[in-house]
């Protein structure tokens, strides 16, 4: 079976890299291009260019990052809406009954309508027994 995974899956395997991780944070911190993220990595870990590239490559398959011309450079930034459809993958892993909380809540109103419902056709309105007492319609 070759199932394709989910893009909350291909993120996570990206970042299954203790490099790409140190990248990632690098820009989520500001956006920056290639030779500004070699400069910074390179004081802790010993990286080349192409090498800083492939990695930044595979952030941008698994839908991490974007990325923007700037004259020359290309610019690399988060992509914030992939990174809701991680965090929404590990909340299901998380509470896996939350999304059907909403409806729950829903039904749950529609139960207590249909009591109260059938108190009232039972009981009578509220105020029907003081007006049977006192004889005003």
């Amino acid at each position: 079976m070759n199932a394709r995974p989910l893009p909350a899956e291909a993120a996570l395997d990206a970042l299954g890299h203790p490099l790409r991780r140190v990248l990632l944070r690098l820009v989520a911190a500001q956006e920056q291009s290639v030779g500004e993220l070699v400069h910074r990595v390179q004081p802790v870990r010993p990286v080349s260019q192409p090498a800083v590239s492939q990695h930044l490559g595979v952030l941008r398959e698994a839908g991490l990052l974007t990325v923007r011309t700037e004259g020359t450079r290309r610019i690399h930034g988060l992509d914030h809406e992939a990174l809701a459809d991680v965090r929404a993958w590990l909340d299901e892993l998380v509470d896996p009954l939350a999304p059907l909380a909403q409806p729950l809540d829903a039904l749950a109103t529609e139960v207590a309508r249909g009591r109260r419902a059938r108190r009232m056709s039972q009981h009578g309105a509220p105020g029907q027994d003081a007006q049977r007492l006192t004889g005003s319609a």
